[in-house]
């Protein structure tokens, strides 16, 4: 059972998702509905958050946003981290104040973990603390992760199951909540906040067959090398302080193009490497999306998409 309202002709839309995979052409049609709409669109995208990364990103830059209001677009810096709750308390913000003004807030975008956070809420887990974290990283330098994971194992039984010894990243953070709070992460991650408030219809947006996605990323990939990204990611590159392990330079097409710059790969091998991580996330996202409960499926080419989800939200 879903934990948020779906909207239906007895509960119509108070919020609309436009979800989809990379390069299934989400950002035109949430253009298109905020038009006929008088809608304002929210960016679920864990990359276009950050300034100065356009072209890699396929940011709308402000003719394609065809004077359609856009938020969380460009409001960090390479250098800064956002959260998934930090997500949450910007997007609940935004939806209040979007129909607070008689306008339709919609959602548009392919980070998931963003649009589960705001539908089944979030658990009440703390934020990441240097000083614990820098401890726990250096006791795994002197004992090793095989042995971490034997201390979450006796503190946090659930959560060792589910975290490989080989996961560093998750390990640390297990082991960070529970320095923490002194409560096992798995008991917290069911403490969630509450679902959205409001009555959503989802949408997702994809091509009927895998292999046209492929290429459409292929193809997208290729327009945005011819754009400049690479001159993009030098301007990044050549920054102080930022570097490769930052969740900006992680992004895909940016961390193959940054190793290109410094030497790793060669032009071939880092545009291979593009495409690949890119087809590779558009998969995650599919997943996340077959998993999803109540999603009205599009096909990016039915001309009449637009119409399919006029009638169903009854706007």
């Amino acid at each position: 059972m879903t934990e948020y309202r779906v909207a239906s002709p007895s509960d119509p839309a108070e919020v609309v998702f436009i979800m989809g995979p990379t390069a299934s052409g989400k950002t035109s049609l949430g253009i298109d509905l905020a038009k006929v709409c008088n809608g304002e669109i929210i960016s679920v995208d864990s990359a276009l958050i950050y300034r100065g990364m356009d072209i890699g990103t396929a940011k709308p830059d402000q003719s394609e946003q065809d004077g359609v209001v856009h938020h969380l677009l460009d409001i960090l810096d390479p250098t800064e981290t956002y959260s998934v709750s930090e997500f949450r308390d910007d997007a609940l913000r935004l939806i209040k104040d979007i129909r607070s003004r008689g306008k339709l807030p919609i959602l548009v975008g392919g980070t998931m973990m963003y649009f589960n956070a705001l539908v089944k809420g979030i658990s009440a887990l703390p934020a990441a603390n240097e000083c614990v974290r820098s401890e726990l990283t250096e006791l795994a330098a002197s004992i090793g992760w095989e042995a971490m994971h034997e201390r979450l194992t006796q503190v946090d039984p659930e959560s060792a199951k589910r975290i490989h010894p080989n996961d560093p990243q998750r390990l640390l953070r297990a082991l960070e909540v529970f320095e923490i709070t002194g409560r096992p992460l798995s008991v917290l991650q069911q403490q969630n906040s509450p679902p959205l408030p409001y009555s959503v219809a989802q949408f997702a947006i994809a091509p009927q067959e895998r292999s046209v996605l492929h290429e459409r990323i292929k193809l997208r990939y290729e327009q945005m090398l011819e754009q400049g990204l690479i001159a993009e990611v030098e301007n990044l590159f050549k920054r102080k302080d930022l570097h490769p392990d930052l969740p900006s330079i992680r992004c895909v097409g940016y961390r193959q193009t940054w190793q290109f710059l410094s030497g790793e790969l060669n032009f071939e091998e880092a545009k291979e490497r593009g495409v690949i991580a890119t087809r590779q996330l558009a998969k995650r996202q599919l997943t996340w999306l077959r998993g999803w409960e109540d999603v009205h499926w599009l096909d990016t080419f039915d001309l009449a998409k637009l119409s399919i989800i006029l009638k169903l939200i009854k706007n």
